[in-house]
């Protein structure tokens, strides 16, 4: 074998002056320059320009008070987004991509972004492939799913060509790095992708706000126009008067913070994640945690701790020297898995005379791993059930009690011919049984609490493994999931419509495949179900990328890290209640503050709209919807949208929110139409319509959030206190600035009139729009259920 020589610090320092440096690896967050220009540079930020510049131009300055919301509002998003950004990329880096690379003689650990061409890196299971590279020494087999979606491992020997983005599904190599950075095969993908027009996927809730946004931008510019026109040509109001209505009219319609507490509230929880040590690699997972209504968990490095421990092997054949044997097959052996190490620990401590003159690392397509002893004889560890195949029953005497007991089981069998090339099932009958070999993994202490807390919440339990279904199952039941003596063999399984039966009725799946693990993700996915995975291992990868939310333990297999949105850097599961918990406190929040912003919106579009069909005056100036904003939106959605709120997360985001809000914007344009119909009737001024129209919509306002704040504590009240002395008070110290006036007898019994109508009119249509709902809820329940066969 030639010797292996790897850069100089010379040669490293060279390479990097001529370019030929591996790009880092682009951080989940945008860059301080995108987040300041993505706050500033909006839409709706150069509408209110433009209404800020029209009241400039008719000397209204004071009804330019909008714009303070807006700069703080703007600033409140770029400072949440940075503190969201220095967290997450800190945290970012504790959990980069690691290479063991070889630098003036030594093997040092660098970051995968501190490679250069021609780096003599090592690569081992689990690992993702840095950049493109040719083995020099080693075997290993490298799993290209990622990449071609193939999920066949093929075989790497000293020569063969690495694909960055792919990873090593078993064995160990090292390699010399030929393409790196942009010249790479997996960033040219990235690069084509991107010109394809490729973008990431976001969650319904931002699709729906993307829409609703869009809509009303679009509607602003004409509706504007026609305001303007309507009231200053066709009803002779004064041009500063119009403006200023019409002016007012579109803050109405804008949801100018809708958007921003959205972005404000996925950035801290972002940041609460990372606080907990949880790597949020893609801001949309946390809407789809808010969804989740099934978990798919492996046993090992999941419910059980990742490290094993072997016990005494079971002899199968008094006259085998099975002490030789494992000593020789773990001895010097480089584990891979936490299987290996195990046995390696309990067996390969002491140095062997035995000389492998083969090897073939362990993969979960063939399930065992062997080596060739020449004279001594090639022997082969591996599942029972796999191994032994039709003579399985000649090992269930011994093999059940063992499985009985949670403990995973290996078989220690001699192979009587060649060892298979490439490797293949070996025939049982080839096989003579040597050993059973038991190992067993501790329940993880916070396992059992973590299943409760997912029960409790209606969250079905799914358990994937590799392992035999009963020792699964026996480990299931000591961690407390529900349905854990409803067990399935994978292996049994003949095609996917057995496959998607099984995932809908059993609760741990045994024998799994890889490719299984991913076709029983998209058997519930089929079903309707929202899926998170968690997974560590090699062989969950695939399962981790199709899932809607994939988790990773930091302390597996890189390639899982890498594919998964959620990374737990502490490789704890019993974080993930409080991960789950914050999804649902984000999206719930959310959704119950975005109901707030539009009552304002939907109850001004229905005003300008008649405003624009009768001759009727818009009611307010933009001051007074500052105040009503302030008061009933604004301030009280900030402080919602932070608080804590677990409920799981149901129907679609547009729906609940419009289903929300219907009742306070139409509660609204009734008692406002209701104002502007006595106004004109007893011939009361502009400046009382507009007084009675504040004072209305500010009550209104007011009782939407009290049922927003329901059920109500001590900061529910105290907020809800709040606002009602900031409204109130507001409207009676700053009257004179907001355009409000002191009412007559009249206007006096037109005000109390309308507030008298308040409460009994937002009940009956609230009554109502639950009734309407409930009924195409009933319509659509009958047309799926017509439709499923």
């Amino acid at each position: 074998r030639m010797p292996i020589h790897g850069l100089t610090a010379a040669e490293v320092e060279s390479r990097r002056a001529a370019g030929l440096t591996n790009c880092p690896p682009r951080s989940p967050t945008k860059t301080t320059g995108e987040i300041v220009r993505d706050n500033i540079c909006t839409y709706f930020n150069l509408v209110f320009l433009v209404l800020a510049l029209m009241l400039l131009s008719v000397g209204s300055w004071l009804n330019m008070g909008f714009l303070g919301i807006v700069f703080w509002n703007t600033l409140i998003g770029i400072i949440q987004q940075l503190r969201a950004k220095k967290t997450i990329d800190e945290l970012t880096l504790v959990s980069a991509h690691k290479v063991h690379c070889l630098r003036d003689g030594q093997w040092v650990e660098l970051l995968s972004d501190e490679l250069v061409q021609d780096d003599v890196v090592e690569f081992r299971a689990g690992e993702q492939i840095a950049a493109d590279a040719v083995v020099l020494d080693g075997t290993a087999q490298a799993n290209e799913s990622l990449l071609t979606g193939e999920a066949r491992p093929i075989a790497k020997n000293s020569g063969d060509g690495l694909r960055s983005g792919s990873f090593l599904a078993a064995g160990h190599c090292v390699a010399r790095l030929t393409k790196v950075g942009a010249e790479s095969y997996a960033a040219k993908l990235a690069t084509e992708a991107k010109a394809d027009g490729h973008k990431v996927v976001k969650g319904e809730m931002m699709r729906s706000l993307d829409k609703l946004i869009r809509a009303i931008g679009i509607a602003l510019v004409p509706i504007g126009a026609a305001l303007l026109y309507k009231q200053h040509w066709q009803l002779g109001v004064a041009m500063r008067g119009s403006v200023e209505t019409t002016v007012a009219a579109l803050i109405g319609m804008i949801p100018e913070g809708l958007y921003l507490l959205t972005s404000v509230a996925l950035a801290v929880g972002m940041m609460r994640l990372a606080r907990r040590r949880v790597l949020t690699q893609d801001m949309n997972c946390i809407e789809t945690l808010a969804r989740v209504d099934v978990l798919c968990v492996d046993k090992t490095g999941t419910i059980t701790e990742s490290t094993m421990q072997a016990d005494e092997p079971v002899l199968l054949n008094e006259n085998a020297p099975v002490t030789d044997i494992l000593t020789a097959f773990y001895s010097g052996e480089e584990p891979d898995n936490d299987t290996a190490r195990a046995l390696c620990e309990k067996f390969g401590q002491g140095g062997s005379p035995w000389f492998a003159a083969r090897s073939i690392p362990f993969n979960t397509a063939y399930k065992y791993s062997a080596k060739s002893f020449g004279a001594q004889g090639s022997y082969v560890v591996g599942a029972p059930d796999i191994l032994a195949g039709a003579r399985l029953a000649e090992l269930r005497p011994v093999l059940d009690p063992l499985l009985a007991q949670g403990r995973r089981v290996l078989l220690l069998a001699r192979c009587k011919g060649e060892l298979p090339d490439p490797p293949a099932r070996l025939d049982p009958d080839t096989l003579e049984f040597l050993a059973l070999l038991p190992l067993q993994n501790r329940i993880r202490e916070s396992a059992p609490e973590t299943f409760a807390y997912f029960a409790r919440q209606g969250v079905d339990v799914k358990v994937i493994s590799g392992d035999d279904p009963r020792a699964v199952s026996h480990v299931a039941a000591q961690a407390g999931i529900c349905g854990a003596d409803q067990w399935v063999d994978a292996a049994a399984l003949k095609n996917d419509r057995e496959l998607e039966k099984a995932a809908a009725h059993c609760t741990v799946f045994g024998r799994v495949t890889p490719e299984q693990k991913r076709k029983l993700v998209h058997a519930l996915q089929k079903q309707g179900h929202t899926v998170a995975m968690t997974g560590d291992g090699v062989n969950d990868v695939l399962a981790l990328k199709d899932a809607d939310c994939g988790i990773a333990m930091a302390s597996g297999a890189q390639a899982a890290s890498q594919v998964a949105q959620l990374v737990l850097l502490d490789s704890d599961f019993g974080a993930l209640p409080h991960v789950v918990a914050e999804g649902r406190r984000v999206i719930n929040n959310i959704q119950r503050s975005a109901s707030l912003f539009l009552v304002k919106n939907i109850f001004s579009v229905l005003l300008s709209v008649v405003s624009l069909v009768l001759p009727l005056t818009y009611p307010f100036l933009p001051l007074q919807l500052s105040l009503l904003g302030a008061a009933t939106i604004g301030t009280p959605a900030f402080f919602l949208a932070l608080e804590p709120n677990h409920e799981r997360v149901h129907g679609r985001f547009i729906s609940n929110v419009l289903r929300a809000a219907l009742p306070g914007g139409i509660t609204d344009f009734l008692l406002v139409f209701l104002a502007q119909g006595f106004c004109f009737a007893f011939g009361l001024s502009s400046d009382y319509l507009g007084t009675i129209s504040t004072i209305v919509v500010l009550t209104v306002g007011l009782m939407v959030l009290w049922g927003v704040c329901r059920p109500f504590n001590t900061w529910h009240w105290v907020l809800w206190g709040a606002m009602a002395a900031i409204g109130y008070g507001g409207a009676l110290l700053l009257a004179p600035w907001l355009g409000l006036v002191k009412l007559d007898l009249g206007g006096t019994l037109v005000l109390v009139a309308l507030l008298g109508l308040a409460g009994p009119t937002l009940f009956g249509v609230s009554m109502l729009n639950t009734r309407i709902h409930g009924a195409v809820g009933e319509v659509q329940d009958k047309v799926r259920r017509r439709r499923e066969p």
